[in-house]
């Protein structure tokens, strides 16, 4: 029997990348459709396995910032994968830091019932790689918890995991771990970022968590913990980007090479470029985490289809869609007020072109959707001059002038997304030379994406 048959297909990376290898994970924190379908084109193309991940504050037991539960979120991500033709089996949706992250206001007691509520959730909707993540405080913590306090409140929300998964006939879930943990959402400034992670952290964070797995008796479990999140030393903040240094990571990856079966998990690897991406995944952080990079580059894409629209169509029927949305962030300023600082010119930039890209939490609100309902509909309707697409996506022009992109908007803006989740495709590819496979979408759609 193969030993490989029984893996989930995160498992099946994981072993071989630590059989040697050059495999690894992305992982595509996002809900947005455009972002989703260019990632499965991407996936496709060469040949991945595509990991779909939502935060706690994305999705959760009462909708989240998106309205959705677990449960229905599962259903969205498959209902698009079955309109791409995307396989189910190389599908695989996870939650990141789940815990009682939505809940430090409260006691750590009512924080841990609503995270327990969240984990069962998540576990029973399928979500199969779960981020174990309970190192933020609650109201009535001390001000830093211990590695012991955040171990013992994972291995208790891995209990309940195992369970649902479980009692919903489900295979058992594989687990991340972590003490060394960004904040959810990124950081506010990179002042709080933190130094890469000293081996003898990296050390004792596992010992603490597999004592209080094995006294839960977790033993199975435990078996299932395929990663752990460290602090590699990247990182970004709303300017500026903290790249990677493989000579400053050299002693973290030579540690995480004696623990068998284990990777790193690299959270914020948004921006990095490309060859550092290859990298990590040499290095065993070989699960890139990628979210507001991805849209950025859609928000990158609607702005210059923007300006398409603004040499086409008569201003008093256009879009006005970045107005519209910086006026409905300044009405709801909940997502970014802490982030960004500073004068209103530069909060105005900010919240436009800001890297933590926080305008990504209102691409769903009515009046943006309508918006951008309403610049598609006015540009679909036109025939897009090549000298605009040339101004304004040059990528994307070349690739309509070798015939393998159309000019419709969704085309367009999936490329756009797709050329930057392709770098994380080649940095994790089993295919050495990290190019798309014979079976990728035919010219004329949207297969150029690397």
């Amino acid at each position: 029997m193969n030993p490989t048959e029984n893996l989930s297909p995160v498992q099946q990376v994981i072993a071989a990348h630590r059989r040697g290898e050059a495999a690894g994970l992305y992982s595509v924190c996002c809900s947005h459709p455009t972002v989703l379908r260019a990632a499965m084109r991407v996936a496709a193309a060469y040949d991945t396995v595509l990991l779909v991940e939502a935060t706690s504050n994305q999705v959760d037991q009462f909708g989240g910032y998106t309205g959705m539960t677990p449960e229905v979120f599962r259903d969205y991500v498959q209902r698009l994968a079955h309109q791409q033709g995307f396989p189910l089996a190389r599908l695989a949706l996870g939650g990141d830091h789940l815990g009682p992250n939505a809940w430090q206001g409260l006691d750590a007691g009512t924080a841990m019932q609503h995270a327990e509520t969240l984990i069962a959730a998540y576990a029973a909707a399928g979500f199969n790689k779960i981020h174990l993540d309970c190192s933020m405080r609650c109201a009535d913590d001390p001000q830093y918890l211990s590695d012991d306090t955040i171990a013992a409140r994972s291995a208790r929300l891995c209990a309940v995991a195992e369970k649902a998964a479980a009692q919903a006939g489900l295979p058992p879930p594989v687990y991340v771990i972590g003490t060394e943990v960004p904040i959810p959402g990124g950081e506010a400034s990179l002042a709080q970022a933190g130094t890469v992670t000293a081996p003898t952290a990296a050390a004792r964070t596992l010992e603490v968590h597999r004592k209080a797995f094995i006294e839960l008796d977790l033993d199975a479990a435990w078996r299932r913990v395929i990663a752990m999140v460290v602090q590699p030393g990247v990182d970004f903040d709303h300017s500026q980007i903290q790249y990677y240094d493989a000579a400053q990571a050299a002693a973290l990856s030579d540690f995480v090479a004696d623990q068998p079966g284990l990777v790193f998990e690299a959270h914020s690897t948004d921006y990095q470029c490309e060859s550092a991406l290859h990298e990590m995944v040499r290095d065993h952080f070989a699960i890139l985490k990628v979210g507001p990079a991805a849209t950025f580059a859609l928000r990158e894409g609607l702005l210059a289809l923007c300006n398409i629209e603004a040499e086409l169509v008569p201003a008093s029927q256009s879009s006005q869609l970045m107005q519209v949305l910086d006026e409905v962030m300044l009405a709801q300023p909940r997502h970014w007020q802490k982030h960004y600082s500073g004068s209103a010119d530069q909060q105005r930039l900010l919240r436009r072109y800001g890297l933590s890209d926080r305008c990504r939490y209102y691409w769903g609100e009515p009046v943006v959707a309508a918006a951008v309902e309403k610049l598609c509909a006015n540009l679909d309707a036109r025939t897009i001059p090549l000298a605009l697409l040339s101004q304004h996506m040059p990528e994307q022009y070349l690739d309509v002038l070798q015939g393998q992109l159309k000019t419709g908007v969704h085309a367009l803006l999936e490329h756009k997304v797709g050329r930057l989740l392709a770098q994380y495709a080649r940095a994790c590819s089993r295919n050495a030379a990290g190019t798309p496979t014979a079976t990728a979408t035919a010219p004329g759609t949207t297969a150029a994406i690397c």
